[in-house]
């Protein structure tokens, strides 16, 4: 990502000041991008999405040096969220602009990528048990992004002159899927037959129940849940649109890509007989129009 010296990472310890002044002493941009999609018995929602966001931004403004502050946040944040991700994420938002008012927050939505956290759970899931849960019957709206456009709008923000500061964008890709529609598209690149089983959202929530309940009750650390995450079920009850009057990736000159092709080209790690085997029904029908 960069010539040599020219990106040195740096350990530090969000809950030591002394780390995190030491990594900020000659910086003059901060970008938060700490945050969690589920729980551990160490690390809960208020502690890594709130805590640590305020934190970070208290010791950026005593640091005097910093001009920039980005908080990446999340679509939907809202403090009447059915989601306690999004409840927290919402109230990080709020704390980081009453410290740092030139502060800047980024709401992305849903994150498609290389390493993402949607696709890559999804095709894991079928390759596995051979199908694909569809909670409330997939019908929830989402607006997936390219990890690509989100980095070049923060980008684009640090080079605006200040006109971003204070202010808050929400990033949503160009195209608007249900859950469903999304699935589709994974198991058309990973060049696999769709199977889907409909789960009702209380019977979704039942089964994603035990490992929140017994979270902090038994002495061992609980699995990370693939699917069956109690907290994106509940946040899956609500469509994650960007709103109607709300800043966006056009406000930052930019143009998000689609979803089809390359952004979505990882998944090929997941074809049954390599990247190259058979052909996605776009695939065909391209041939077909040459």
């Amino acid at each position: 990502m960069g010539d040599l010296g020219q990106i040195v990472p740096m350990k530090y310890n969000p809950r030591d000041d002394k780390s995190i002044k030491a990594v900020m002493a000659k910086a003059n941009v901060v970008l938060n991008l700490i945050g969690r999609d589920f729980e551990t018995r160490n690390y809960s929602f208020e502690d890594v999405n709130h805590a640590m966001s305020q934190h970070l931004a208290v010791i950026a403004k005593e640091h005097g040096g910093i001009i920039r502050f980005i908080q990446i946040s999340c679509l939907g944040a809202s403090a009447s969220s059915p989601s306690k991700m999004l409840r927290t994420k919402a109230a990080s938002e709020e704390s980081v602009l009453q410290i740092f008012p030139e502060a800047t927050v980024m709401r992305p939505a849903t994150i498609i990528g290389t390493e993402d956290r949607i696709l890559n759970r999804w095709a894991q899931f079928a390759k596995k048990w051979g199908f694909l849960p569809l909670f409330g019957g997939g019908s929830t709206k989402i607006q997936p992004v390219y990890v690509v456009d989100v980095a070049a709008a923060i980008v684009a923000s640090l080079k605006d002159d200040g006109r971003s500061m204070g202010k808050i964008y929400e990033l949503g890709g160009p195209e608007i899927f249900t859950v469903h529609e999304l699935a589709e598209l994974m198991y058309d690149v990973i060049r696999e037959w769709p199977r889907y089983v409909n789960v009702p959202f209380p019977i979704a929530k039942a089964i994603a129940f035990p490992r929140e309940f017994l979270l902090n009750k038994v002495p061992f650390p609980m699995p990370s849940p693939l699917i069956f995450n109690l907290d994106l079920i509940n946040a899956l009850t609500k469509d994650a649109v960007v709103s109607e009057n709300a800043l966006t990736f056009s406000d930052l000159g930019i143009q998000p890509h689609k979803l089809k092709g390359y952004p979505v080209e990882f998944l090929t790690c997941y074809r049954k007989g390599g990247p190259s085997f058979g052909s996605t029904i776009s695939e065909k029908t391209h041939r077909y129009d040459i």
